[in-house]
């Protein structure tokens, strides 16, 4: 959760505020979770694996290209798969400048990929210190199992933009971030045990993992080319790379 807060202390919302349809790029990216959730239990037929519902779902996860949240859900879904899944996240999310590349150049064009964007408009102050309030107030209302996670994203993106506690939010963007996640390495590490890790099961994990970002990738792109057909302001295909990337690649 105190990663979550850091990444809410990075983020600004001010882009998708002010052209709020790029939403749908990365709610199209989630397609690549679903298809990893149906293809681990398909995996049950190979045999020697053999994954249950809760184990597909903690897979199916890596396709967030969140590590944090794959942690999070692997340790309540999953533990004895909580080593194979971090690793599988953290690997994947290195390889995204790899991964990446030969889908989006398969899937679009030239043209498509230099196009222009209009020059979105300002976002007020008011306007990015409401978001995080209302993203919590939904969450509460219709999906209240996952609070603790979107409120500290929500603490951590309101002490940004509400510009009055600057020394707490540039910790919680540097120094409390760098803690916590060493510590979280050494944790997840700690579940790397020879017999839970080194086993034919892994190796699903790691194909799956290939598999969801590749998926959500691919149909990124392809909701990003609806919106250019149906949408007066053309979106950049490219943005579709900005929603995988590591929040430490996308602050620099």
């Amino acid at each position: 959760m105190l990663i979550f807060m850091g990444v809410g202390a990075m983020t600004d919302f001010g882009a998708l505020i002010a052209n709020p349809k790029t939403l749908w790029l990365g709610a199209a990216a989630q397609f690549g979770i679903f298809a990893t959730l149906f293809g681990a239990i398909l995996l049950n037929y190979v045999p020697g694996m053999e994954f249950s519902m809760q184990d597909a779902a903690s897979i199916a996860i890596i396709g967030g290209a969140d590590g944090p949240t794959a942690i999070f859900l692997a340790s309540r879904l999953s533990p004895d798969l909580l080593g194979a899944i971090a690793v599988a996240a953290y690997s994947y999310m290195a390889l995204v400048p790899i991964i990446q590349p030969p889908i989006m150049k398969a899937l679009t064009t030239p043209e498509e990929r230099t196009i222009k964007m209009a020059q979105l408009r300002h976002v007020s102050k008011g306007e990015k210190v409401l978001f995080p309030l209302a993203v919590l107030l939904m969450t509460i209302l219709f999906l209240p199992s996952a609070t603790p996670l979107v409120g500290m994203f929500c603490l951590g993106n309101l002490m940004r933009e509400a510009g009055v506690v600057d020394r707490l939010s540039k910790t919680a963007q540097n120094e409390l971030i760098n803690i916590v996640t060493i510590f979280l390495g050494l944790g997840v590490g700690s579940k790397l045990q020879a017999e839970q890790f080194l086993n034919f099961e892994t190796l699903g994990i790691l194909a799956l993992g290939a598999v969801a970002f590749s998926i959500g990738t691919g149909a990124g792109v392809l909701m990003a080319k609806l919106l250019n057909k149906y949408s007066k302001e053309d979106i950049n295909l490219l943005l579709v790379l900005q929603g995988f990337l590591p929040y430490q690649w996308r602050r620099v």
